[in-house]
């Protein structure tokens, strides 16, 4: 049974453990007129302030990364590189910047839409492997920043007929976050299921 996650699932103070229970939820986009789904294999949590990692780290709040303060339930959605968008999930209370970075997704629905979107004859694994992939695959950009995951063009499903067991989780440090040092990218706030062909990478 699938059912809508509700504001009580984001608004919660431990980012870490709500990045772990993101494994196995289904990530849903409805943009513009088309509806793609995927079920989540791969996420990173960002700590508040304190991460040397995060956006957030020292208290720094900009046009950028402003919708990481708004109410748990929140997309935050950044471009990398001045290409790659980044979709992020807020959680905690407002003013309280913790955040999932989703990485992968494993496809369920929308595939023909996904390949369009990502510029591929046909979906491989890559389509969804690698935040800044799944989130074109998904058809989300800049401007999907700040939606609310509680609206109908966004949201998160709990699968009920999908359980993680919890060996199989894998548990690491971030990728692509060397340049907060070396501290803050062992840091295992990187969860993924093992053996699932969609997980993006290993850490260096």
């Amino acid at each position: 049974m699938l059912t809508v996650l509700g504001l009580s699932f984001y608004k919660r103070k431990d980012v870490v453990l709500i990045a772990r229970e993101l494994l196995g939820k289904v990530l849903v986009s409805c943009i513009d007129g088309q509806t793609c789904s995927g079920r989540i294999v791969e996420t990173e949590a960002y700590v508040a302030i304190t991460d040397r990692a995060s956006h957030s780290f020292g208290g720094r709040r900009t046009a950028r990364n402003e919708h990481m303060y708004h109410a748990a339930g929140t997309a935050y959605v950044y471009i990398c590189y001045g290409i790659h968008p980044m979709f992020n999930v807020v959680t905690n209370d407002r003013d309280i910047p913790d955040a999932v970075l989703i990485r992968a997704l494993e496809p369920l629905d929308g595939l023909p839409v996904m390949a369009k979107r990502s510029g591929k004859a046909e979906a491989d694994r890559t389509i969804t492997s690698g935040p800044g992939n799944l989130a074109r695959a998904m058809g989300f950009s800049k401007v999907h920043s700040g939606l609310s995951l509680l609206g109908k063009d966004v949201y998160l499903l709990s699968d009920s007929r999908f359980v993680v067991d919890q060996s199989d989780i894998g548990i690491s440090g971030r990728i692509g976050v060397e340049g907060a040092g070396a501290h803050a990218a062992a840091q295992p706030y990187r969860f993924y299921i093992r053996g699932n062909r969609y997980v993006s990478g290993r850490p260096k």
